[in-house]
């Protein structure tokens, strides 16, 4: 399979790429470089924001605007003026913690989790916000990711990076997760599970940072196909293009040591591939 690097940017920590078909771009963000970045397609041209503060994720919402996971909280993004302002403080308490990672599901309830920013404590949890406000569904996680949710809308995925696991729950029509059970572990040395995509077969794809590429898995946690990087650290996939059958990868430099960068100079960049199942709708979050 033909991977091919679109973005030679050097990221520390590029991560939640998304696909927006209304601009016909990939966006993502470098949480410590503090960045916003979009690269348009088919032109590849390239456009960066800066933000504030570590950014986790941004997700699209249903007036055309971004929420960004910052590192104290959610901020509405407008991309047209650069602003960010903020919706709510998350972990207000927790001054270590950051947010990291997130999904839109089919209902437009907005999935994210939070983390150590030092990757030590277990004090990271799994929220969820929507028209109710902002709710703790799971905790006790020092590195969160994810999460994404199946086709039909009835299951969850969410990683613990730190003990290598991807978790399942159970997700109703009202937005309520419940029988978390183990999916899959990461058995590969050295590599470490970063965020899942589900694709339209319900497949789960997922960066494996310092496993040299991207494991996809089927429906019932086997492991399937591996796409192999030129660089270590794979932080996350999207599907995105005319056919949703572009896969998108961004990866990062950060815990590389001066040796390994230099033999790693794509590292931090964003390379895409071609595949044979499309990903599923990128969807919005309700009412914002």
């Amino acid at each position: 399979m033909s991977v091919e690097c679109i973005w030679p940017l050097k990221a520390k920590l590029a991560e939640g790429p998304l696909w927006s078909a209304r601009d016909h771009a990939l966006w993502f963000v470098d949480i410590k470089g503090c960045c916003v970045h979009r690269y348009d397609e088919p032109s590849g041209k390239q456009h960066t924001w800066n933000a504030p503060e570590h950014i986790g994720f941004i997700a699209p919402t249903a007036s055309g605007r971004f929420i960004a996971g910052m590192k104290s909280g959610l901020y509405l993004f407008d991309q047209h003026t650069g602003a960010f302002t903020l919706i709510t403080l998350v972990d207000s308490g927790l001054p270590d913690n950051r947010l990291n990672d997130a999904c839109v599901d089919p209902a437009g309830r907005l999935w994210f989790g939070s983390m150590d920013n030092n990757e030590c404590n277990p004090s990271g949890s799994l929220y969820r916000f929507d028209r109710d406000g902002l709710r703790r569904c799971d905790e006790g996680y020092v590195i969160t990711n994810g999460p994404s949710v199946c086709p039909q809308g009835r299951t969850l995925y969410h990683i613990d990076t730190l003990k290598r696991v991807i978790y399942a729950f159970d997700l109703n029509k009202q937005g309520v997760i419940a029988n978390r059970r183990v999916f899959a572990n990461i058995e590969k040395p050295g590599a470490w599970p970063d965020g899942p995509v589900v694709d339209a077969d319900g497949c789960v794809w997922v960066g494996l940072y310092g496993g040299w590429g991207v494991q996809k898995f089927s429906p019932a946690g086997e492991a399937l196909d591996f796409i192999e990087l030129p660089v270590a650290n794979c932080t996350k996939v999207a599907f995105g293009g005319d056919d949703g059958r572009t896969l998108y990868m961004t990866t990062a430099w950060q815990g590389l040591s001066d040796e390994q960068r230099a033999q790693q100079p794509l590292a931090g960049s964003i390379f895409r591939t071609r595949v044979d199942t499309p990903g599923l709708p990128q969807y919005k979050v309700a009412g914002w």
